[in-house]
């Protein structure tokens, strides 16, 4: 009984998804999923971006002096072609976009171990994240 309810919510979930994938028009979503940088170094850059125009946002990781910049100006173009996609006839120009939302979660861990004195060994976590980046344009009714 139980497990014919769970497949009835999982199915409804995913049909509500799919609902919102193709509503036309509104915000839009990019992803980067199991980046290998960690989410310390990640959040540095994406608090230099968040809320700010989409232009001005390039043009601050187009000349941020970090690696994460490289990735989330990427990830930012990626939401940027969405929002087109999503909003036919729109001109990105005209719309005002902005970063309306950017988050950052961490991902998987990759745990080493590193040789140490006294035949012990230390362990190494490399981290990973996932970004979250949301585009919405300030003027909706253009």
């Amino acid at each position: 009984m139980e497990a014919t309810t769970k497949i009835k919510k999982s199915v409804l979930i995913r049909q509500q998804k799919e609902a919102a994938k193709a509503q036309v028009g509104g915000a839009s979503v990019a992803k980067l999923q199991d980046c290998p940088t960690s989410p310390r170094k990640m959040r540095l850059v994406v608090d230099l971006i968040r809320g700010e125009n989409v232009e001005k946002a390039l043009y601050i990781l187009k000349y941020t002096n970090k690696e994460a910049a490289i990735r989330v100006e990427k990830l930012l173009l990626s939401a940027i072609k969405n929002w087109e996609a999503k909003n036919e006839g729109k001109r990105v120009e005209d719309s005002a976009l902005f970063v309306k939302e950017i988050s950052v979660g961490g991902g998987r861990q990759l745990k080493r171990l590193r040789p140490a004195p006294q035949g012990r060994g230390y362990r190494i976590r490399k981290r990973s994240n996932h970004v979250t980046l949301i585009v919405d344009s300030k003027n909706d009714n253009n």
